[in-house]
C-alpha cells in the first residue's frame, strides 16, 4: 500500500518569512503527462507578503528546465510543471524582499512513480563478486570478545562487542537483550552518515521491546570514546570517507562497511538466544542503505526498514537525475570519473534491493530530499522482490523526525515474522 502525501517545505532562514508550498493533488503523485500545479504561499509575519519570487523547475533534482520570476497575489502564486516519462519534479522557490534575506521553499512531484527504473544495469560479474568477497570474509574467523557493562537496568543486558572483519578490519559494536530470555527475534541497527559515537538507547530500547538488538558502528573505531575523538577522526583519517578508493571496487570505502554488515548478521545467528527464524535490518540515510545492501548480501534477513536510503542510484547522471548520497561520481550535471562511475555500480543499493532476499521491507522516502533524491529511492524500492510498504512523506527533506512515519514498523516486522515461521 502506498502512503502518498502533500509535498511541501519552508526553510525560513529569518522567523518572520515562511513558505508553503502543495500540490494540486494532496498525493503529489501524477500520471505521466500530467501537469502538476503548486500554489505557492508566502507570509510575511503572518500577512500576506508582497514583491515577487524566484523559481526554478529541476528535473529529477539535476538539471533546471524551467525558472523565472513570479509576481505575488495576496501573497500568493501558481507554478507548473509536467513530465512526458516517469521520474520526479523538484521545485525551488526563493523570495527575498531585501538583499540578503533570503527564504527558500521547495515542493516536489512524481509521474509515475512505479515506472522509475534503475538508471543504469548491475555488473556482469556483481553476483560473482560479491560472492567471492563473502567467501574472503568468512575465511576469517569472527574471533569475538564480548565485554559485559553494567547499565544500571535489572531488566536488560548489555555488551560492548568487537570481532574481526574483511581483510584485518575490526568490527565494533553493542548488544542488548531482556534478561533472562531466549527465542528473540533479531535485530541489526545500522548507522547514518558521519563519525560519532553508538547511544546505548539504540539497542536498550529495542531490547526492552523485547527484541536481541545488535548495532554497530559505520568504521573500523571504538564505539564510546570522548567526542573530541571522533571529531578529530572526522577531520583527518575520515575526512570525506566515502570518496576513499571510489574509483576500485577493491579499495573502495564501502566494501569494508558492507562486508561488515554481512558478518553482523552472522553474529546474531550465532547468539543462542536468537529464534533461529527472524533478522529485521533498519536504518535511516547510510544507514537505510546499509539496510538494503544487507538484504541483497544475507539469505537470513527476513525483513527490513529502510529511511530516505542513500547509495542508491550512484549512476543517476545517465539517467539525467540527481544520484543519491554520497554522489559517488560527483556533484556536476555529468559524472566526474569514469573509472568511479564504473565501480559505483558494485556498491548501489539499487542493485542489492533486486537480489534481496527479505520478505517484507518498509521503506520511507522524501519526495523533497535533495541528499537521496526521490527518484533513486523509488528505483530501489520498485526492485525489491518481496511484499513492501513505500510511505511518500510530506514536507519531509532528509531531516526531521521519522517516528510518526514508523508507526507501521510493528506491521511490517510481524509479517516478518509471520513469513519466517
Amino acid at each position: 500500500m502506498l502512503w502518498l502525501l502533500a509535498l511541501a517545505v519552508s526553510r525560513p532562514l529569518w522567523a518572520a518569512v515562511a513558505i508553503d508550498i502543495s500540490a494540486d493533488k494532496e498525493s503529489g503523485v501524477y500520471a505521466v503527462g500530467d501537469t502538476a500545479t503548486w500554489t505557492v504561499n508566502v507570509t510575511n509575519d503572518g500577512q500576506p507578503a508582497t514583491g515577487e519570487v524566484a523559481w526554478n523547475v529541476q528535473q529529477g533534482g539535476l538539471a533546471q528546465i524551467a525558472g523565472g520570476k513570479q509576481a505575488l497575489e495576496a501573497g500568493k502564486a501558481t507554478l507548473k510543471g509536467t513530465r512526458a516519462d516517469a521520474g520526479t519534479l523538484l521545485l525551488n522557490v526563493v523570495y527575498e524582499p531585501t538583499p540578503g534575506q533570503r527564504t527558500q521553499g521547495l515542493g516536489g512531484a512524481v509521474f509515475g512513480p512505479e515506472q522509475i527504473k534503475p538508471s543504469a544495469p548491475a555488473p556482469d560479474d556483481f553476483d560473482t563478486f560479491w560472492a567471492g568477497k563473502i567467501a574472503e570474509l568468512k575465511a576469517v574467523p569472527m574471533n569475538v570478545q564480548i565485554t559485559p557493562v553494567d547499565i544500571g537496568r535489572a531488566d536488560i543486558e548489555y555488551y560492548k562487542i568487537d570481532m574481526d572483519g574483511y581483510k584485518g578490519s575490526k568490527i565494533h559494536g553493542q548488544l542488548a537483550k531482556p534478561k533472562g530470555k531466549t527465542s528473540l527475534p533479531g535485530l541489526l541497527q545500522v548507522q547514518w552518515a558521519g563519525v560519532y559515537p553508538l547511544s546505548r538507547d539504540w539497542v536498550v530500547g529495542p531490547a526492552s521491546q523485547g527484541w536481541l538488538a545488535f548495532n554497530i558502528i559505520a568504521h573500523d573505531l571504538p564505539i564510546d570514546e570522548p567526542a573530541q575523538f571522533y571529531k578529530d577522526q572526522d577531520a583527518n583519517q575520515l575526512k570525506g570517507y566515502p570518496m576513499i578508493g571510489r574509483e576500485d571496487r577493491e579499495t573502495s570505502y564501502f566494501l569494508r562497511m558492507y562486508l561488515s554488515c554481512y558478518r553482523a548478521v552472522d553474529y546474531l545467528l550465532s547468539r543462542p538466544e536468537h529464534d533461529g527464524k527472524t533478522v529485521l535490518v533498519q536504518g535511516g540515510s547510510q544507514g537505510g542503505g546499509q539496510s538494503l545492501v544487507t538484504a541483497g548480501l544475507h539469505p537470513a534477513v527476513t525483513a527490513i526498514a529502510a529511511d530516505v536510503p542513500a547509495m542508491c542510484d550512484h549512476t543517476g547522471h545517465l539517467a539525467d537525475r540527481a544520484p543519491g548520497w554520497p554522489r559517488l561520481c560527483g556533484w556536476g550535471l555529468k559524472p566526474d570519473s569514469e573509472k568511479a562511475l564504473a565501480t559505483s555500480r558494485y556498491f548501489d543499493a539499487v542493485n542489492f534491493s533486486a537480489r534481496a532476499h527479505c520478505k517484507t521491507a518498509l521503506v520511507g522516502i522524501g519526495l523533497i530530499d535533495t541528499t537521496c533524491p526521490p527518484a533513486g529511492c523509488l528505483a530501489a524500492y520498485n526492485a525489491l522482490p518481496c511484499t513492501k510498504q513505500l510511505v511518500l512523506m510530506p514536507k519531509r527533506g532528509h531531516g526531521g523526525d521519522h517516528g510518526a512515519d514508523y508507526s507501521a514498523y510493528g506491521k511490517v516486522v510481524d509479517q516478518g515474522n509471520n513469513a519466517a515461521n
